[in-house]
């Protein structure tokens, strides 16, 4: 019986170093040249097969002794344009970027997967793909991979994500919705400038705007079943030049969450409706832009089951704990629909130095989790693969 509890603490120290390398060296969603390269250098090391798409997304590929399934594991790299306050020896040495949201800490903990499960590839049936992400901040890595035909041959897939809100070794895994979908909308308001003091001879786009603003917000109250949930938040509303001149356009940009994919369908119609209603109203005009950016990411509920039953045997019952649905998003969502997937929450969080939320300045992990992601990955794939466990 292969202990991948005992092979993960083998690598520890070296997924703390890589996880500070990355750490140190932040890059831009789908520019993450350096970490591409420094992930294939290292999966080169092992002797796996590598396939590049786009730019810097890096597939690793083990094959184990005998034919069988295929299961993915996957980690993003991207960083976050935030100027890193930590005062620590790994801190961001590229101002203006830093791993705020903890992608580094996957990157590293992957690297570590891929080591472990090489050790033991002889006994492994199937094959493994490691799934090392662009671009996940601005949803567009995980459909890259996707649309390159990498998910085609994949049965299941598992992502772990460490958590700030949990404390360091707590694992939440439950079946079911558990990141929101996310779209973008931008609304252009076309009405007639004028003098400010000549109210009669304009359309004044201002006040169409505003009233859109808190119309769109009887779709939450009057339009969404109570028992659902929705959010639909207007974030940016760029109207008017000047005190005295009433504005002739308006631009009004915002997103759209929540949980149910029949809601992410009819949300547009629904906008754009009452956006030219509005507009109408007050004699202006209202056009709809909108981009549906990420699905819901939904947990296969046997894969969860699976996923919860391995943190049992490797860490306890204790370890297992409940936190809600989240309405961030994930373009993790992406292989779920492909294949059966679970996305697992790994607290991260202490007192000491990772008591700050994702995308803080401040954020920092408890590193002293790294080792369970390995274990968790790794232990994840072998049960899928062989059979073994729940």
């Amino acid at each position: 019986m292969v202990c991948f509890k005992e092979l993960a603490q083998e690598v520890k120290e070296e997924v703390i170093a890589w996880r500070r390398d990355f750490h140190r060296h932040p890059e831009v969603s789908m520019k993450e040249f350096r970490t591409a390269e420094r992930v294939e250098e290292e999966l080169r090391k092992m002797g796996l097969e590598i396939r590049r798409h786009g730019d810097t997304a890096v597939i690793g590929i083990l094959e184990g002794a005998k034919p069988g399934k295929t299961v993915a594991l996957r980690a993003d790299m991207d960083a976050l344009s935030l100027t890193e306050e930590n005062d620590v020896p790994y801190a961001s040495e590229t101002k203006g970027l830093m791993h705020a949201c903890g992608h580094d800490a996957h990157t590293a903990a992957l690297l570590g997967v891929a080591k472990i499960l090489n050790k033991v590839k002889d006994q492994l049936p199937g094959k493994v793909k490691f799934f090392f992400q662009p671009g996940e901040e601005v949803a567009l890595g995980a459909k890259l991979i996707v649309d390159a035909g990498e998910m085609d041959d994949v049965d299941a897939i598992l992502g772990i994500h460490v958590w700030a809100d949990l404390p360091a070794g707590q694992v939440s895994v439950e079946p079911g919705p558990r990141m929101a979908f996310c779209d973008m909308l931008k609304i252009n308001i076309t009405g007639k400038g004028g003098h400010a003091a000549q109210p009669q001879r304009t359309v004044d786009a201002v006040v169409a705007a505003a009233a859109t603003v808190m119309n769109l917000q009887s779709i939450v109250s009057r339009e969404v079943s109570p028992l659902d949930s929705l959010v639909v938040t207007i974030g940016k509303m760029d109207v008017g030049t000047r005190w005295n001149i009433i504005a002739g356009r308006g631009i009004l940009e915002g997103t759209v969450r929540g949980f149910c994919p029949e809601l992410q369908a009819k949300a547009p119609e629904i906008i754009e409706r009452i956006i030219k209603g509005t507009a109408a109203a007050y004699r202006a005009e209202a056009e709809l832009e909108y981009a549906k950016l990420t699905p819901v990411t939904i947990n296969d509920p046997q894969l969860t089951e699976k996923a919860a039953d391995i943190i049992r045997r490797l860490y306890g019952e204790e370890s297992l704990a409940s936190i809600p649905k989240q309405t961030g998003s994930e373009d993790f969502a992406f292989y779920c629909e492909k294949a059966p997937g679970v996305f697992v929450f790994m607290g991260a969080g202490n007192e000491e130095n990772a008591c700050y939320p994702h995308h803080h300045p401040k954020f920092d992990i408890d590193e002293g989790v790294l080792d369970r992601c390995v274990a968790l990955y790794a232990q994840f794939a072998w049960d899928f693969l062989t059979g073994e466990g729940k």
